[in-house]
């Protein structure tokens, strides 16, 4: 007994199966958690080396290079790159997608342990880091006071970053901006000098009266006490009371020869949210916590922790990633549930019956919710990737029900009674439902083999799709004949167009209408096989030309609401002009685009520890700016490439500014939205060469109209002074180099002490020159060193103060020198487009000897990317022949089948081409499927013409026959799946930008190859067919002919003898 007898004969067993399998989703359902992507690894591990004292060359030449070479034999590896700078070496490896990350940390480290021996001896040893995607923090908030301002540290710890930490899945909360609390000790270096003390002394005493140091035990009788000596400062005013000299029966304190003050750091950075002194707040997760959760979490915690800040604390969201997330899954959501009902006017405008319709449409919750069983077993969240599987498979679903159910009331309307059309018709096409559903899995099955980034992404689409579509299969050949079998109407095959079903009478005219014509334009195609064959080629012919109309693109961008922007001044700017020049900026904005509700702003360098701050680039001269507006949903808007476009032009009027940067969609770009990048990288081993052609590539690079803030990836070369100390002097008053250099740096940049200590928060007392002794290079040359016999001597007498370059990074990639010149895609421009002006900019220019030019940037991950589908592509097609020769039996049939896919490729670009839509990434996802929907109506027309052949009808006959009675299932399965694509290519709903052109090109050529498919099938089979039926005749008649011919021989020697 076959499957579907078996469910037909057991309709409890077929039942609860399925119900079943749905209560297990709606299980799994409720348990999966929801975010963005599917958990992806960053595939760097970074190798951190200090060297103190060795500047970028020696660095390079001694720990860098040797470094690479012991590294380049790690397993996975895809690129070595480096940085080479003073005092420290970064080299950085970039693994393949997908590669056991675990595994590779352990093979770098076991690297690094060999190589230290061939390290220099007073190196530190290398720290390995391996990237998550944990760094990257999924809230940022603001907050900003007046009054409180100056203990807004001491605040946000106390009330906001202890209590955020407890909430489960939060990896850390950090403070960025806000100035901690410092005991500063400003020293007059006269009076010092006159009582014979230095900074260090002074801070020796410091340190020793602030103590806390345990006596030991005293027993006294049954007890025994701890026995301590607490002189910890209980008071910062404490210290004003400290004896440091007593000479001559005078008591010197430390108020005599310091002023004392209980204040802020020194400012480094100024940190404002809309033009209001405040603090950013960055929350970042554990790896594998759902982020829309830990986020509702932070929220809902704060509406308890504002009431008990202080009235003039503000808090506000700089960036929450579930706000978009939760954006995009409601507008799949929203696409999914347009679908449907667009899936079940199709099927009931065909069928016009609404138990068969019902028995359809049931088919699709049954299929998606196993997606949501796979999910919840492989761990996985509900995301934009999962999501969009399911809005591109609801179409698809209903396919294989709609062809079974057609055939069974096909059999039901020509007198047979439900159970038995249920079984007989099933039997007819339960192998063509399962050949198509095979070359469904043989399209989409690939997918979860792509190498990259782009597999990462693809691989959970390639399984959702591939599981939904078996299990749409299984539904078909099992549920749907069971249904039929008991829910259709022996006499539910025509219309009585009474009450409501007057609706269907202009509906079965025009389908009774279209039928005839069909049949019309089939028997003249037919008759005419060869012209009709000719003049669509013609049409795939001219269509070909649009190939080079398409311009190319790797992720489609998209508009998230984000903008961020690095401003760059000249070196050594003081971070009061920097900030200076950040209120003008502000007032720029909050002027000319009253739509950015919210403007956070950083000038100056960042102290922070956290390694989300330790990867941005601060400086004194650097202002950072997050910009964050309303969706265009919500409130009437430019786009945010438009809006980057217009910062450009207001930053490029201020004369202060020395380069700028603006990158919409903030700095995830690629898939979180933003510009693609094209980058010149120029390799060499000469670096004043290297930086000479590369800033004659930024000029040229800049003129360019698709290009936006082009820069360089190395800085320029920073002004510092350079304190070299003559080493014959110093040994003649026994002091050596470190003790010296260790002796400015007290007194400039301050000599940490000792620690106060206050409600368990620990503070440093500083020991430095006051402000006015540290102003200017006189005050350096006047520092006072002390011998060891405590003789003083000027740091003049024994050094020399120049001014000088300092040491710039040396960069490299592959082991080999490189600058790089980058630059942002405009608005509106093909990254293809942008490419092709760089390329015809680069074939007039003459490269240096000693040097060479390589293209990167955004454009090495479309090539890759593209490079991957196309072998995909080849792979895929192969397969699919494999299945139809494999059903059919025969090595022909699948020829005239695939013959409709270069037309379903004609329609992608045609679609893409009308729509201005550049060919991406996505696009061509959403080609390949094509492969598999299109064939999958050609199986089932030449399936059933094979029928009709075998029950001897004639090749035209069969032909028309079978077209005709194979029209509406192919009209219906295609515009299932048209309009259950037609949400997405239409790109409603927030982050649906993304998906848009997968949308477009399966839409396009989806249309295109089923006009095509309904007309070159059928005739390149009555060719096929038709040549096989004459060669037949042909041998017939050759073997009659020649059957007569040995007759009339065997006559004539009869007659003879």
């Amino acid at each position: 007994m076959k499957i579907y007898e078996s469910a037909v004969r057991k309709p409890i067993s077929t039942a609860l199966i399925f119900i079943g399998v749905i209560v297990f989703g709606l299980f799994s359902v409720s348990k999966l958690g929801v975010d963005q992507f599917p958990d992806i690894e960053v595939p760097y591990i970074s190798v951190i080396t200090m060297y103190p004292g060795g500047n970028a060359e020696d660095i390079e030449t001694n720990i860098t290079r040797v470094l690479e070479d012991q590294l380049n034999s790690v397993d996975n590896l895809d690129k070595i790159t480096s940085k080479s700078s003073d005092n420290v070496s970064i080299v950085t490896l970039e693994f393949e997608y997908g590669c056991d990350l675990t595994e590779a940390t352990n093979d770098v480290r076991d690297v690094v342990s060999r190589t230290q021996s061939l390290l220099p001896e007073d190196v530190e040893y290398p720290t390995v880091m391996k990237f998550s995607s944990s760094m990257m923090p999924i809230m940022m908030l603001s907050v900003t006071a007046d009054e409180s301002y100056n203990a807004l540290y001491k605040i946000l710890d106390d009330k906001m970053v202890n209590e955020l930490n407890r909430i489960n899945g939060i990896g850390s909360v950090a403070v960025i901006g806000a100035r901690e609390r410092e005991v500063q000790v400003n020293v007059d270096p006269n009076k010092l000098q006159a009582y014979g003390l230095t900074v260090e002394s002074l801070g020796q005493i410091i340190a020793s009266e602030n103590i806390n140091i345990p006596g030991g035990k005293l027993d006294l009788g049954t007890q025994t006490f701890n026995i301590k000596t607490d002189l910890e400062f209980d008071d910062s005013r404490e210290l004003f009371d400290i004896v440091i000299s007593n000479q001559g029966g005078r008591t010197v304190m430390l108020s005599d020869v310091a002023e004392i003050k209980d204040t802020l750091e020194e400012l480094t950075m100024d940190e404002r949210i809309n033009g209001r002194r405040g603090v950013r707040i960055l929350v970042q997760k554990q790896t594998g916590a759902n982020s829309v959760q830990i986020v509702e979490g932070v929220q809902a915690k704060l509406e308890e922790i504002i009431p008990t800040l202080p009235p003039d604390c503000k808090v506000e969201t700089i960036y929450e990633s579930s706000e978009y997330i939760k954006d995009a899954i409601n507008s799949l959501a929203e696409t999914i549930m347009f679908a449907f009902i667009f899936v079940i006017l199709v099927v009931m405008f065909f069928l016009g019956r609404w138990r068969a319709t019902f028995i359809i449409c049931l088919t699709i919750p049954i299929s998606l919710i196993c997606a949501f069983i796979y999910l919840y077993a492989t761990g996985s969240t509900l995301n934009i990737i999962s999501l969009s599987a399911l809005s591109i498979a609801i179409g698809m679903v209903v396919d294989d029900a709609i062809v079974v159910l057609e055939n069974i009331t096909t059999h039901i309307e020509r007198g047979s009674k439900p159970k038995e059309a249920a079984i007989y018709a099933t039997n007819e096409v339960w192998l063509s439902v399962i050949a198509t559903t095979l070359v469904v899995v043989a399209v989409f099955m690939p997918l979860t083999m792509i190498p990259g980034m782009a597999g990462i992404l693809f691989k959970e689409l390639g399984w959702i799709v591939t599981i939904v579509v078996c299990v749409s299969t299984a539904a078909a050949i099992t549920l749907t004949p069971m249904l039929s079998a008991y829910m259709l109407k022996l006499d539910g095959g025509a219309h009585t167009y009474k009450g409501i079903g007057i609706i269907y009478k202009p509906i079965d005219k025009f389908l009774q209408w279209l039928d005839r014509l069909y049949e019309r334009m089939l028997r003249f195609v037919v008759k005419w096989r060869k012209t009709a064959t000719l003049l669509l080629l013609l049409v795939f012919g001219v269509s070909l030309v649009l190939i080079t109309k398409v311009p190319t693109e790797f992720f489609p961008p998209s508009d998230n609401s984000r903008i961020t922007m690095t401003v760059k001044l000249p070196q050594n700017t003081h971070v009061s002009e920097t900030s200076r020049i950040a209120r003008q900026i502000d007032a720029i904005i909050a002027e000319n685009y009253p739509y950015i509700h919210m403007v956070s702003t950083s000038a100056g360098e960042s102290s922070s520890s956290n390694a989300f701050a330790a990867m941005q680039t601060t400086g004194s001269h650097l202002i950072n700016f997050n910009l964050r507006m309303p969706s265009r949903e919500d409130v009437v808007r430019p786009s945010i490439y438009e809006i980057s476009d217009n910062l450009r032009k207001d930053l490029a009027a201020i004369p202060e500014i020395d380069e700028f940067q603006v990158i919409p969609g903030g700095q995830q770009g690629g898939m979180g939205g933003g510009a693609s990048n094209v980058s010149i990288k120029v390799f060499g081993h000469n670096m004043d060469n290297a930086m000479a052609t590369a800033n004659e590539l930024k000029a040229k690079m800049a003129q360019l109209p698709s290009m936006r803030d082009v820069k360089l990836s190395r800085e320029n070369l920073e002004p510092e002074f350079n304190v070299s100390f003559d080493r014959q002097k110093l040994a003649y008053y026994g002091i050596n180099s470190a003790t010296a250099a260790q002796f400015i740096r007290n007194r400039i940049y301050g000599y940490e002490c000792a620690k106060y200590r206050e409600d368990g928060d620990e503070y440093n007392i500083v020991v430095r020159y006051a402000e006015e002794f540290r102003k200017n290079i006189e005050d350096v040359e006047n520092i006072v060193l002390y011998t060891s016999m405590g003789q003083a001597i000027k740091l003049k007498d024994v050094a020399t103060i120049t001014e000088e370059q300092a040491s710039p990074e040396i960069e490299r990639e592959n082991r080999q020198r490189i600058v790089t010149v980058e630059g942002s895609v405009g608005a509106g421009v093909a990254l293809g487009d942008a490419v092709a002006e760089v390329n015809a900019m680069l074939a007039d220019y003459e490269v240096p000897t000693g040097l060479s030019l390589e293209l990167g940037g955004s454009i090495e991950d479309q090539g890759e990317a593209f490079s991957d589908i196309g072998l995909l592509l080849i792979l895929i097609i192969v397969l699919v022949y494999i299945v139809m020769a494999t059903q059919f039996e025969s090595l022909l049939y699948p020829f005239i089948i695939m013959f409709t896919i270069p037309f379903a490729m004609s329609g992608v670009f045609i679609a893409l081409w009308l729509t201005s839509t550049p060919l991406s990434l996505i696009a061509l996802i959403g080609a390949i499927m094509l492969v598999g929907i299109v064939t999958k109506n050609g199986i089932v027309m030449v399936d059933y013409m094979n029928l009709l052949v075998e029950r001897g009808s004639t090749i035209s006959d069969a032909v028309i026959e079978g077209g005709k009675s194979r029209l509406r299932p192919v009209l219906m399965t295609s515009l299932t799946t048209v309009l259950g694509m037609l949400p997405m290519a239409l790109g409603i709903g927030e982050g649906s930008e993304t998906w848009q052109p997968m949308g477009i090109a399966v839409v396009g050529g989806l249309l295109m190859s089923t006009i095509i498919t309904l007309f070159i099938v059928p005739s390149l089979y009555a060719m096929l067919e038709g040549s096989k039926e004459r060669r037949a005749r042909r041998k017939a008649e050759q073997e009659a002919h020649d059957e007569a011919f040995i007759r009339s021989q065997m006559a004539k020697r009869t007659a003879n003898n």
